[in-house]
């Protein structure tokens, strides 16, 4: 059974470079975008809503990786505990993009507003 250690590992690696290549490219693209648009009112707001976007979807797919390794590999109570302390820390930093993209928590309900 190593090889198939070795293949969810590789699994796991790949997912996490997945992960970062979405947060480079999300930074990129976003920069791009704003620099092409700057001069609208409210380019830097859509900015920073393009980029956080781009940041929550690259935690997300980072979170998979730690657990397709976590859980696919060994899992021990010590490797459970960070893998737990790593979501907890992700996830955190996942609803305050939240917050600061859309101005309430992720579990209340959206303003509709009428007009």
């Amino acid at each position: 059974m190593p090889y198939l250690h070795n293949v969810i590992e590789l699994i796991g690696g790949y997912v996490d470079v997945v992960g970062v290549a979405v947060i480079v490219i999300s930074i990129l693209l976003s920069t791009v975008i704003y620099l092409r648009t700057f001069r609208i009112d409210d380019g830097y707001r859509r900015y920073r809503q393009n980029l956080g976007k781009g940041i929550l979807l690259g935690l997300e797919i980072l979170v998979a990786g730690d657990i397709i390794r976590t859980v696919g590999v060994a899992p021990t109570m010590e490797s459970v505990l960070v893998l737990a302390l790593i979501v907890l820390v992700r996830t955190f930093l996942s609803w305050s993009l939240e917050v600061e993209l859309e101005g309430r928590w992720p579990w209340q309900s959206a303003v509709i507003k009428q007009g």
